[in-house]
């Protein structure tokens, strides 16, 4: 179950910040009910840091670093959050649209009823990261390094898999899985026999077999 902000070790020595500046680090501040159009954020660090009911509309934060830090009811549309690094971090019921986030590296990541769509995270390094009850429509994790990355309850629709290297990633808890091109990187995931049958016509189209019946 996800944590409420009330649960975090840190919640009682959170002071609330009602803006958000490139000051280069923040420690222990609650950013909440706020509205950031086109924020410029550049190598900002974030540590035991929470954001809530908070709606991020365009901008970067390139290069930033988001350690401990817990997410409520975020929205982040087409937000530039590329080559980020996140560490021990929670995402509960977030929407991320147009998300540039490629070459990002996640480490102990959990997303709880979050719904993602058009998110680019071609070549990012995903390391036990959880994606729970959540919705995953056209997400690009191309050239991408996953590992021990698992999908309970999850909706996956229009994944781009291209040359991406997967160990330890388990999907047979996902609700449903739809792979739009990559279906060969899946070496080193673990399926069910009916995801197996649901993605047997993109394995026959990918390697060139005609199913006819006679």
């Amino acid at each position: 179950m996800p944590r409420e902000l009330a649960d975090l070790p840190f919640a009682r020595f959170l002071e609330v910040q009602d803006e958000l500046r490139d000051e280069g680090a923040y420690d222990c501040a609650h950013f909440q009910g706020l509205s950031l159009d086109d924020p410029q954020l550049r190598g900002v660090t974030f540590t035991e840091c929470a954001i809530s009911a908070t709606t991020v509309n365009g901008g970067f934060f390139r290069y930033s670093r988001f350690n401990d830090v817990w997410l409520g009811s975020t929205r982040w549309i087409r937000t530039d959050l590329s080559e980020t690094n996140w560490m021990d971090v929670e995402f509960v019921m977030a929407a991320l649209s147009g998300v540039e986030a490629f070459g990002s590296t996640l480490r102990r990541v959990s997303f709880h009823n979050c719904k993602f769509d058009a998110v680019n995270l071609r070549g990012a390094v995903l390391n036990e990261v959880s994606f729970v009850d959540c919705v995953l429509r056209d997400v690009d994790i191309s050239e991408a390094k996953l590992t021990s990355v698992t999908f309970p309850g999850s909706e996956i629709s229009g994944l781009s898999l291209r040359n991406a290297k997967l160990k330890k990633v388990d999907l047979r808890e996902a609700r449903s899985v739809g792979i739009s091109s990559g279906v060969e990187s899946l070496s080193g995931a673990l399926i069910t026999n009916m995801q197996l049958f649901d993605l047997a016509p993109v394995f026959a189209h990918t390697f060139g077999i005609t199913v006819k019946d006679l």
